[in-house]
């Protein structure tokens, strides 16, 4: 029993070290290959945010900032080419339209070879305030001579529009709805003109009634008169909001998902294995976040959110384990 004793606990120390031997050799020289990310078996992929077309409403509203303006002064042109005989109004006058500013005279030549005296009397083309008199007694114009200005007492909202929106507005409304910031109620404002200076045309060049507004940088701009009864001030901020037309239950898509914005655009639209194609889609209204599809989807039909390439990705589309990566896609773990 003694020898037999003796000999079991060295085996038993044997096969323990051997064990151990055994693991250190299997770590060192033949690492778990599981724990490895194979190449066929990815452990991220990308998610391409989906979208399902859904019917809705596009009220297609362009607001802009603008200004109280008053209205350009009108030049008083004289009549004829002659002599001013006698003045019946001044500097600082409010005249009515037709009302006499002077009175000119010119000596005429007729076809028989005689001459004769010829006299004109020159009105105000518009109601208001001499603002400008140039005229004297005695003075001598030409046809068409500027001999002073008078400034009406309307005034107008005026604002630039980035060329873009007026996609937005291919059909112009002839009006638009204004409030004055610290002003009265909001009101209707009439006569809407949206106008682009002229190749060449000078910054200060306009002043007549539906021309250039004063105020303008170079781009397109929007104006339109002030009601008569609205009391309003020159400098005053005004917010413009110009109705480009509403369409109900129609089919709209994010404008992230399209590349174009007005007339014709292209989708991506997503096939029953995954993929996807470029679908060439026409466009209605815009409301600057969702566009109406008139033709090209269908309700219910699945497109990609977001246009591959284009940078941005809807927050409320990630999940919990998803981070951005742009381009409008995710990546998911697991």
């Amino acid at each position: 029993m003694g020898i037999a004793r003796k000999w079991v606990f060295p085996i038993v120390w044997i096969v323990i070290f051997a064990v151990i031997a055994g693991a250190l050799v299997k770590l060192a020289f033949f690492p778990d290959t599981t724990a490895a990310g194979s190449p066929d078996v990815p452990s991220a992929e990308i998610v391409e945010p989906q979208y399902e077309v859904v019917r809705g409403t596009i009220s297609n509203d362009v607001t802009l900032s603008g200004t109280v303006e008053a209205d350009a002064a009108v030049p008083i042109p004289a009549t004829l080419t002659g002599e001013v005989r006698e003045l019946y109004a001044g500097v600082g006058q409010t005249v009515e339209a037709g009302a006499a500013i002077l009175e000119m005279r010119a000596v005429v030549a007729y076809p028989d070879g005689t001459s004769g005296t010829k006299w004109e009397t020159v009105t105000a083309p518009v109601t208001g305030t001499i603002s400008s008199f140039a005229a004297l007694v005695g003075q001598q114009f030409s046809v068409g001579d500027p001999i002073g200005q008078i400034a009406p007492p309307s005034f107008n909202v005026s604002g630039s529009i980035p060329p873009e929106q007026l996609y937005r507005l291919i059909e112009r409304p002839g009006d638009a709805q204004v409030t004055i910031n610290g002003g009265p109620a909001p009101f209707t404002c009439t006569g809407l003109t949206i106008t682009t200076p002229l190749q060449g045309a000078g910054a200060g060049g306009g002043g007549e009634p539906g021309g250039q507004p004063s105020g303008a940088t170079g781009g397109p701009t929007v104006r339109c008169a002030v009601p008569g009864d609205i009391t309003v001030f020159p400098g005053l901020v005004a917010e413009i909001v110009i109705a480009g037309g509403i369409a109900e239950d129609v089919l709209v898509v994010p404008t992230t998902a399209v590349e174009g914005a007005a007339g014709t655009g292209n989708v991506y639209f997503v096939l029953p294995d995954g993929t996807t194609e470029v679908r060439p889609v026409t466009l209605g209204l815009n409301d600057g976040i969702n566009v109406e599809v008139t033709e090209g989807l269908e309700e219910g039909d699945l497109i990609l959110q977001f246009v591959p390439g284009a940078p941005g990705v809807d927050p409320t589309m990630m999940g919990e384990n998803c981070v951005s990566v742009g381009n409008g896609g995710m990546v998911c773990e697991g």
